[in-house]
């Protein structure tokens, strides 16, 4: 299935982001992308013991085992990086307003950081999944890489109608397919079956794991806006609720918080970073954020 309109092409969207957001990060960042990937491109060194400041996604679980003592390994910075862009497409995604929908945000996302990537020397590679895994891209550098990811998510592939998003199998392809330690970006909205935490911790475990929260403000909290009809854009399930009720509001507004709370316990004891991409929000404020939250926890 494709929607893409005759103006939209992935040389238009890569040239709006190399003027919009890549430009204002150089200046934001002054270069320091490594505050964005702290971790990254590295490989094994050596083994000490666990210190209160180190990072607890670097513990050997294996070595802590068996010396009945927590133990980190330590790295050394590797040339190249490798990454892979864990991209959900599921129905979900395409909630948001004309033209600024989740998937918009996420194309622009996944442009900008291959972008970033791309340009200085990494290689970047993609799973595509809707219902099930689409496609893989595998990792390669340069422009061309950046335009391929971009007209991948151009193409939009039809997710059909599923009972809910399951994540649990895109994590485990994963597992199986990146051997070498990574930079892995999850980007999705988490409106999905419970299953996915143990293969996402698993996964942190070997990776660099950040988890791109995708959402959009009315998700949380709905508007007065009288009698409306509501679909489930995963299942296609309708539901019709009159807004005008305070009280509806409340319970509604409620369940989605407790929603959250759950969502960023699970991210937490997974043990990766988050990322939130709002709708309304500017992605290089979004990006600028998380960076100055990684050197704060470091």
């Amino acid at each position: 299935m494709s929607d893409r309109r005759p103006d939209v092409t992935p040389e238009r969207i890569l040239h709006r982001i190399d003027w919009h957001v890549i430009r204002r990060l150089d200046g934001l960042l002054q270069g320091d992308y490594r505050s964005l990937f702290y971790g990254y491109g590295v490989d094994f060194a050596d083994l000490r013991e666990y210190q209160p400041e180190d990072d607890v996604r670097a513990i050997d679980w294996n070595v802590t085992a068996r010396m009945d003592a927590p133990y980190v390994r330590q790295y050394v910075e590797d040339r190249e990086l490798a990454a892979w862009l864990l991209l959900d497409l599921s129905g979900s995604v395409d909630f948001g307003a004309a033209g600024r929908s989740k998937r918009a945000v996420l194309t622009d996302f996944v442009g900008a950081i291959a972008r970033l990537l791309t340009r200085h020397g990494n290689r970047v590679g993609a799973m595509l999944y809707g219902s099930q895994i689409e496609r893989t891209i595998p990792p390669k550098g340069g422009r061309i890489q950046t335009l391929r990811l971009l007209n991948e998510l151009l193409r939009r592939p039809d997710p059909g109608r599923a009972p809910l998003t399951d994540l649990a199998p895109l994590l485990n392809a994963a597992l199986g397919a990146v051997k070498r330690r990574s930079l892995i970006f999850l980007a999705s909205d988490f409106i999905c079956a419970p299953g996915w935490e143990r293969p996402l911790t698993m996964l942190a475990r070997h990776h660099e794991v950040i988890a791109v929260r995708l959402w959009d403000p009315r998700e949380l909290e709905l508007p007065d806006v009288g009698p409306i009809m509501i679909e489930d854009a995963e299942t296609g399930e309708q539901l019709y609720v009159d807004t005008r009720d305070k009280k509806f509001r409340k319970r509604f507004a409620e369940a989605t918080a407790r929603r959250e709370e759950a969502l960023a316990e699970s991210l937490r004891r997974a043990g990766v970073a988050t990322l939130p991409l709002s709708t309304d929000d500017d992605l290089v404020r979004a990006i600028a954020r998380f960076a100055a939250m990684q050197r704060r926890q470091r």
